[in-house]
């Protein structure tokens, strides 16, 4: 069994990669720790790196299209992780699932139409929509016992009316599981209003034990014909530069619709490596993934600590799934612009604004990554800290 090392340091710098490169452009100052963007410091698999060289060996890099050995492997995934038992025909590649929204979005509805989602949530939720000249809906989702909860009473008002929700599953920013009984409810009551669902599922191979991750196309029968399931192996297995993602969908007449407007567009069209990476990751990856997890964990039991410890005022909400956090910075009683400035420009960390997932109610959060070697993680936390504490 390999042993994968996920304290080593990797200069990323120079590489063209957004979550280092493009800091100067997005923060001002390049001399930044980044702890923003959704993606991890650590190593991209071998076997996928592997696989992606043996393909190079080929001098032709022609059109492609999806092997056999690409679609056995994505639903054998599918089926031993989430109970999914989805034939090829069920299912759909697309270049990503922020431009697999927008598709729906563009499909599926008319200017104007309304769209709910729970805030706060990842910011092109809340942008798609708007970009596409549809109406958009806000459910503030409440925190219960140090963790995210939709409130139902004024999600059911809110969705009245609504054609489509999308849905965040495991929530994204602070990587919330939404259990069966959660899911159920959402789907009982998008059912009765008639509205289409879009889950959005790409931290589920991230989910942390001992939680489980629920596909919400698997809870009831009525959630497998109003929803469209989009998940990928781009967070889970950081290749998120391959552009790789799939789309499921149960119900044959929904299928019909939204995979015939793809192929009639022509937009959802794959690329070699996007292929040859996605399948050397779900045929060969679940060491890597659980040993990758493992670390995970330990860096959420680490920030977990460090907030007891040294800054028991902040009010997190900690990851069940993915490497995400939310952090309240409220307590502190310093003003949005000042705190943003302070960790700019004194912590010299990047993370992401709360406003950005939902607007002032989120002035005094921010969303801290914590896919990093733990040295990383530890030297970013004592910056916050003196930053803000001083």
């Amino acid at each position: 069994m390999a042993h994968y090392n996920f304290d080593e340091i990797i200069e990323r710098r120079g590489s063209d990669c957004f979550k280092w490169d493009a800091l100067p452009e997005m923060y001002g100052r390049g001399d930044l720790l980044p702890m923003w963007v959704a993606d991890m410091d650590y190593r991209s698999p071998d076997f996928v790196m592997e696989a992606i060289r043996r393909r190079c060996e080929h001098d032709v890099l022609g059109y492609t299209m999806p092997s056999e050995g690409y679609w056995n492997a994505v639903t054998g995934w599918l089926k031993t992780h989430y109970s999914i038992t989805a034939t090829k025909e069920e299912l759909h590649y697309i270049p990503g699932i922020v431009a697999g929204i927008a598709f729906v979005l563009l499909s599926l509805t008319e200017p104007k139409d309304k769209v709910l989602v729970t805030t706060p949530v990842y910011p092109p939720f809340l942008n798609l929509p708007r970009a596409s000249k549809r109406t958009l809906v806000c459910s503030p989702l409440k925190i219960e016992n140090g963790r995210f909860a939709i409130d139902f009473e004024d999600f059911e008002q809110k969705i009245a009316g609504c054609k489509l929700f999308i849905m965040s599953n495991p929530h994204n920013p602070a990587g919330t599981v939404w259990g069966t009984e959660t899911l159920r409810r959402v789907a009982d009551i998008c059912e009765r209003h008639g509205v289409l669902v879009v889950s959005d599922e790409i931290h589920a191979d991230l989910t942390l034990p001992p939680h489980l991750h629920v596909s919400y196309s698997t809870v009831s029968e009525a959630a497998k014909h109003h929803s469209i399931t989009f998940m990928a192996p781009s967070k889970t297995f950081n290749i998120a530069g391959l552009g790789s993602s799939t789309c499921y969908i149960g119900d044959q007449a929904l299928r019909r619709r939204f995979f015939g407007w793809l192929d009639g567009m022509g937009v959802a069209g794959g690329n070699i490596f996007a292929f040859t990476g996605a399948e050397a990751a779900f045929a060969h990856g679940e060491e890597w993934r659980q040993q990758m997890l493992a670390y995970l964990n330990n860096n959420v039991q680490t920030l977990k600590r460090f907030l007891a410890e040294q800054m028991p005022a902040v009010k997190a909400v900690l990851p069940e799934a993915s490497y995400l956090a939310w952090l309240d910075f409220s307590a502190y009683g310093i003003a949005h612009k000042e705190l943003a400035n302070r960790l700019i420009n004194e912590a010299r960390v990047a993370l992401n604004d709360g406003t950005t997932f939902g607007g002032k109610d989120y002035e005094h959060c921010f969303r801290i990554n914590l896919g990093c070697p733990q040295s990383l993680l530890l030297e970013g936390l004592d910056r916050i800290k003196a930053a803000v504490m001083r």
